[in-house]
């Protein structure tokens, strides 16, 4: 196995596309023979979907630099994203699979007379997949990923970051991409806030002119968590704008079953269980609930056990939410609240019996 990394690491050191396909899937079949099948499917869906070159990437190699601090003001990849991975609402959903047919179709729509609809805005709340919605689109169409950096963007030296924008979208004139201006309220804020300052509010000036003028076969994604801030002008640059929300329970449980595709747990088949553990994740990011998941794997294998319990899920969404176990009874209640078994919490965290029945009287007092 150690053979065909380093043999992938020196195809793509080359640009030998061939070399790489060739001795990835020979890891793959390693993979599946060592019985590592969830690895192995990652690695053959990558490799199935054909999608761009390493060497489609070489005229993207001279990226624009911020002349204050001389770092790169752009990153650059070409994602590879399963849309079965990706878990939003149904509406979510049917308005980016509307907006990449609408790309893809662009030549039939110009000569119906329709304008090209190739600027997309997303907003809503952190950690709701935003950034996501950009690679899973760069992935679908075989567009390279050209991400601005706002660290290196947004200078010090206030006239540079409107020269910035400029060398930005300069390089992406140039080339087929996805633009993808993520914190864009940082740049498209209104300009009659009282608070910014008259070189800002000529940023937005800027930006509004390099968006008039971009290019109709590539495409522009921008992504913000304050919508409110932006100026209205920006918000009519967009053609399609989308929210982006907290999962709801019929989401989250999609999540949960792609989250734990092929994991041993004691909740996913038991509709009861489930529906305790969707409760308790109503209200969180899609973000939130991958790394509580995650957390409560990482503790599963550390613990040297093969199944996921739901006392395991429960007890990283009670620690996500109060970062802490201040008080012990408290944490025992909302296990038993949210549907575990005195059995399930005493073999789990390792809490006694009697301590654990005490404490379920009292919540049942407190009910009545």
């Amino acid at each position: 196995m150690y053979t065909e990394i380093i043999k992938i690491i020196e195809g793509g050191l080359v640009n030998d596309k061939e070399k790489v396909v060739n001795y990835a899937t020979t890891l793959a079949d390693n993979l599946e023979v060592q019985g590592e099948n969830s690895l192995a499917k990652k690695i053959k869906a990558t490799l199935s979907k054909k999608r761009g070159t390493l060497t489609s990437l070489d005229s993207f190699s001279t990226k624009p630099v911020d002349t204050e601090s001389r770092m790169d003001i752009v990153e650059i990849a070409m994602p590879q994203i399963d849309s079965q991975q990706v878990v939003l609402s149904k509406y979510s959903q049917d308005a980016i699979s509307s907006f990449i047919k609408s790309y893809e179709y662009r030549d039939t729509l110009l000569k119906s007379g329709l304008d090209v609809s190739n600027s997309l805005l997303l907003y809503g709340p952190p950690g709701c997949g935003k950034t996501t919605v950009a690679q899973l689109i760069s992935s679908m169409t075989g567009l390279p990923l050209v991400t601005a950096r706002l660290d290196s963007l947004v200078s010090s030296l206030l006239g540079s970051t409107a020269k910035n924008i400029r060398k930005i979208f300069d390089y992406v004139s140039k080339k087929e991409c996805i633009l993808f201006l993520d914190e864009f309220d940082v740049i498209a804020k209104l300009r009659n806030d009282k608070n910014e300052l008259g070189e800002l509010k000529r940023v937005v000036n800027s930006l509004i002119q390099n968006i008039d003028s971009f290019n109709d076969d590539s495409i522009l994604i921008a992504a913000t968590n304050h919508h409110e801030l932006l100026d209205p002008a920006v918000w009519r640059r967009f053609a399609t704008i989308i929210t982006l929300e907290k999962p709801q329970k019929e989401e989250i449980r999609l999540l949960l079953h792609v989250l734990l595709d092929d994991k041993i747990t004691n909740f996913l088949l038991t509709a009861r269980k489930l529906d305790y553990i969707e409760d308790a994740l109503v209200g969180l990011s899609h973000s939130d609930i991958k790394t509580i998941i995650f957390n409560a794997m990482r503790g599963v294998i550390l613990s040297d056990r093969t199944c996921l319990t739901n006392c395991d899920v429960l007890k990283e969404v009670f620690f996500h939410k109060n970062h802490a176990i201040k008080n012990e009874s408290e944490f025992i209640g909302y296990l038993l609240e949210h549907g575990a078994t005195h059995k399930e919490v005493n073999e789990s965290l390792d809490i006694p019996l009697r301590r654990i029945q005490g404490i379920s009287k009292s919540v049942d007092k407190e009910e009545l």
